[in-house]
């Protein structure tokens, strides 16, 4: 045996090496301790009390809990309209005021808001003309998000000539139409009546496959949230902390309105009410 092939087999074995894994992606948004209190002349009142989330990239997460339990406290905190007042914030990886000067965030509020002297058109594209975009650019957006919200032959029309559901998807092509990160969502639908809800509802699902953005949503309906969320953030009465986060991956994307009769629709339904009686045992 030559000189070269004894040394070769007298080379011990390389180790096992462990398989890399891919490195988790970074939330999008992600709260840590997170408390809100406002002074009053009588006495502090606790919006929000010890937050823990973690919100990933794509995921479409609703907030459930009674009213005034700090659902759009918390979600005005991300957007910077709200500055807490303890606890740790950040989105996209810096701090909201950060993010908000990014425009990394559309907000879709819960009365469309829309001008009722702009056409639709015109309406959509207002955050364009602000940050400055190219005409041209402006409406090459502004038609292709309209389409989007099947709202293509009604841009020429003005917001008083659209029914309350053909508002609010104006509106929510007006927050996606700067293609912003992260879509907070703060009850757009709670004053339509529940076969126009139903109807939005399953557009809103299909729109947010499309655009894959992480979307935050306000309700106070179990059944929109557990039908349109991955999963389900459910809140205490004030001071406002997480009393359960309910799953609902396993519904998978495709979800027609008629899952809501489908025995893992009612049994996540029933976590999302149980965990809702289960806050009021905290002390407000």
């Amino acid at each position: 045996m030559s000189r070269a092939g004894a040394l070769a087999l007298k080379q011990p074995p390389e180790p096992d090496r462990p398989a890399l894994r891919a490195a988790a992606p970074r939330p999008v948004v992600s709260a840590r301790g997170l408390c809100l209190t406002y002074e009053a002349a009588d006495a502090p009142v606790r919006a929000l009390a010890d937050v823990d989330l973690d919100v990933a990239p794509g995921e479409f997460v609703s907030f459930i809990g009674p009213s005034g339990c700090g659902k759009t406290t918390l979600l005005r905190c991300v957007a910077d309209l709200e500055q807490p007042t303890g606890g740790e914030l950040t989105v996209n990886g810096v701090s909201a005021e950060a993010a908000r000067l990014r425009r990394d965030y559309g907000f879709v509020f819960q009365a469309p808001a829309l001008y009722p002297w702009r056409t639709i058109e015109r309406n959509v594209a207002l955050p364009l003309e602000l940050f400055g975009v190219p005409r041209a650019e402006r409406r090459e957006r502004v038609a292709r998000y309209l389409d989007l919200v099947q709202l293509s032959g009604f841009a020429k029309k003005f917001p008083w000539q659209l029914s309350g559901g053909m508002q609010s998807r104006a509106s929510i092509a007006r927050a996606l139409c700067f293609d912003p990160k992260l879509l907070l969502m703060d009850e757009p639908f709670g004053a339509l009546d529940e076969i126009v809800r139903d109807h939005l509802n399953a557009q809103l699902l299909a729109l947010w496959r499309a655009t894959a953005k992480t979307v935050l949503f306000v309700t106070h309906s179990i059944p929109e949230a557990v039908y349109l969320s991955t999963r389900v953030v459910v809140m205490s009465p004030r001071p406002g902390r997480i009393v359960d986060i309910v799953d609902c991956a396993g519904l998978g994307p495709e979800r027609p309105l008629e899952i809501r009769e489908s025995p893992e629709f009612l049994r996540l339904g029933q976590r999302v009410r149980e965990g809702l009686r289960a806050g009021h045992a905290y002390d407000a």
